[in-house]
């Protein structure tokens, strides 16, 4: 682990530039906290040396994605395609349906991701949270459950793998006394969206988007609909409003950053 966030920030810009010696000192340096971040999905179809191979495979994929100039350390940002490799693994393991949700991909099996999710967070993912994870909206993660034919669970039980008591911050040796949740939890996500929002987005439409994606923490996403009624105006209104919101993140000059921070395809 780089505990010198200056030399991470100089390892980063030269990998950025192509140079392989650069993105192997960052690989290498968390290697250790990917063995620790998979074991905890060891027992659903993969064997630990699978889970490591493919955790790395996300690790390299932050590597060529990640730029330093943003201010998010290294790791806050690698765990989410680490995280992204390993569940889009699983989930092969497993058989449900895949429904396409727009023109560019399809949903990988919703059922155990949603369970792996949940079994990561604690609690049952909220849709808004199986969005983020699997690059979807939340509308597409709403029509996949209506449409599957075979009833997905996002509650069923998981033996958890952990020490009772242990949670997504486990403590990961050898990290300088930082613990894994401190980058990890959600809050990191809901504060840097929360943050983009503020900069490109009025009020009003930062509420609808807070709303829709549910990132209030511990509230759920809601539709369109019940925003509206929520706040007084047509289902249509808030519809164009939303699309508004949609177009200034398009613009935005924070548009990567904000793909490429969340995992987006």
């Amino acid at each position: 682990m780089i505990t010198d966030i200056n030399e991470e920030r100089r390892l980063a810009r030269l990998a950025q530039l192509g140079d392989p010696v650069a993105a192997e000192r960052l690989v290498t340096a968390n290697l250790r906290f990917v063995i620790s971040y998979v074991k905890r999905y060891q027992g659903h179809g993969l064997e630990l040396s699978e889970l490591v191979a493919i955790g790395n495979e996300g690790l390299l994929k932050a590597v060529r994605k990640f730029d330093p100039e943003h201010g998010v350390k290294f790791i806050s940002y690698a765990v989410w395609w680490v995280r992204q490799a390993v569940l889009k693994a699983l989930a092969e393991q497993t058989r449900t349906v895949r429904i396409p949700l727009n023109q560019n991909a399809a949903l990988v099996k919703m059922g155990r991701v949603a369970s792996l999710l949940s079994q990561e967070l604690g609690r049952q993912a909220t849709d808004a949270e199986l969005a983020m994870a699997l690059g979807e909206t939340v509308e597409g993660i709403r029509s996949a459950r209506r449409m599957t034919t075979t009833e997905v669970s996002l509650d069923a039980p998981i033996e958890r793998q952990e020490k009772v008591g242990s949670t997504f911050g486990e403590r990961v040796p050898g990290t300088g006394g930082t613990d894994i949740e401190e980058h990890t939890d959600m809050r990191l996500m809901r504060e840097f969206i929360d943050r983009i929002f503020a900069r490109h987005l009025t009020p009003r439409e930062r509420k609808i988007l807070s709303l829709y994606y549910g990132l209030d923490e511990g509230s759920e996403a809601l539709t369109l609909e019940k925003i509206g009624e929520l706040l007084g105006v047509t289902r249509e209104r808030i519809r164009q409003i939303r699309e508004r919101a949609f177009e200034k993140l398009r613009e935005s000059p924070d548009v990567r950053l904000l793909e490429r921070f969340c995992g987006a395809a």
